[in-house]
């Protein structure tokens, strides 16, 4: 059995560890030769000069001068093997046995596992402490489930459910996204999980793109998101000297301009962070002009004053703006028309549905 062709083959194309390479061949070997002679002990080892896994067996040295079986070794015969052999001992001769198609098709599927195993493990090692950032790909083929995504010479996959709604994504085109897991052993034939709709992958975006971000001196303090229609992202700055918002943003939109051309049509809201709830609630209405707002912590709820042509950029898409600001601030947002003789809760959006359907989205 010539393997060396076949181990350089594996250790130059997929990169891997030869003595677990190796390890795996010959222990496929063995699970040949143990299914036909369950009877008896072999080792094997590999020769790398003759390219052969060699097969032994086990055999006891007895004083008889006719072993009986394939597991018995005269004296005279054992001392050519090992000068050293005593009467009891055992020694390893080569098996001269054969085995047959069942048996070597038995050992060609434990090799396909082992050497899957192995890559695997080496997928995993390399990738482990990748989890969390952002990785670039090639979209290679779309599936039904989502996208299989080239990284170098590894496979990642791009579950339908951790792209954008709406996104283009097309065979041969470059991509960014998210390494959200990496599996130590591959589930559904795919060990590298990415995503492209969390609200971590808009946070990890920014800290690539942005120096300041990156090096401390702006913080991210949160982010919420409906993946294809808006981000929210609260920033804060550690030095008086730097508006945090327009340090984002770059000269021009300089700075953030990459990072919506990546998101495609979604908008990014940045804002500043503040103690202040009622300055951070107007704040995090944008685009709507805001008059007035009264937040009341006890219950949990923030009362807004706007003019009637404000409240439909407050509400947003399908409530979906005001549905983000209930979830960046905890708190039950109340629109209010200004001049009304309504009651206060007269002009409420009710916001439970609309914050969980939105919430699942982005988890999703």
């Amino acid at each position: 059995m010539n393997l060396a062709e076949v181990i350089e083959s594996l250790l130059e194309e997929r990169n891997l560890d030869r003595e677990k390479v190796v390890a795996v061949i010959r222990d496929g070997v063995l699970t040949a030769y143990r299914k036909k002679y369950p009877n008896l002990s072999f080792q094997a080892r590999y020769n790398t000069k003759t390219g052969h896994v060699e097969v032994l067996v086990e055999k006891t040295v007895v004083d008889t001068s006719d072993a009986k079986g394939d597991n018995e070794i005269t004296l005279r015969k054992a001392r050519i093997i090992d000068p050293e052999a005593t009467i009891g001992s055992v020694v390893l001769d080569t098996f001269a046995g054969a085995v047959g198609r069942i048996e070597m098709s038995a050992a060609r599927q434990f090799i396909a596992g082992g050497i899957r195993g192995v890559e695997q493990q080496a997928v995993y090692e390399e990738f482990k402490e990748k989890a969390g950032t952002i990785v670039n790909g090639r979209i290679h083929k779309r599936e039904r489930a989502g996208y299989v995504i080239k990284m170098g010479e590894t496979m990642a996959f791009l579950p339908k459910s951790c792209t954008v709604p709406g996104e283009n994504l097309r065979v041969g085109y470059p991509m960014r996204a998210l390494l959200k897991d990496v599996l130590p052993t591959a589930r559904a034939d795919h060990q590298l999980i990415l995503d492209r709709a969390s609200s971590q992958f808009v946070q990890k975006l920014l800290e690539l793109e942005i120096p300041e971000i990156f090096e401390g001196v702006v913080e991210i303090q949160q982010v919420v998101r409906v993946p294809g229609y808006k981000s929210k992202v609260v920033v804060s700055s550690n030095s008086k000297e730097i508006d945090p918002v327009g340090t984002c943003v770059g000269i021009g939109g300089v700075r953030i301009r990459p990072i919506l051309k990546e998101l495609g049509q979604e908008k990014v809201d940045l804002i500043e962070a503040t103690d202040d709830l009622e300055q951070l609630v107007a704040q995090a209405l944008k685009p709507a002009e805001i008059d007035r707002v009264v937040v009341d912590e006890e219950a949990g709820r923030a009362t807004v004053w706007l003019a009637q042509d404000q409240r439909s950029f407050a509400i947003g898409k399908q409530g979906q703006n005001i549905a983000l600001v209930s979830r960046l601030t905890g708190l039950h947002v109340q629109l209010q028309e200004d001049g009304s003789q309504k009651k206060a809760g007269a002009a409420d959006v009710d916001l439970g549905a609309l914050s969980e359907e939105s919430e699942k989205s982005t988890e999703e």
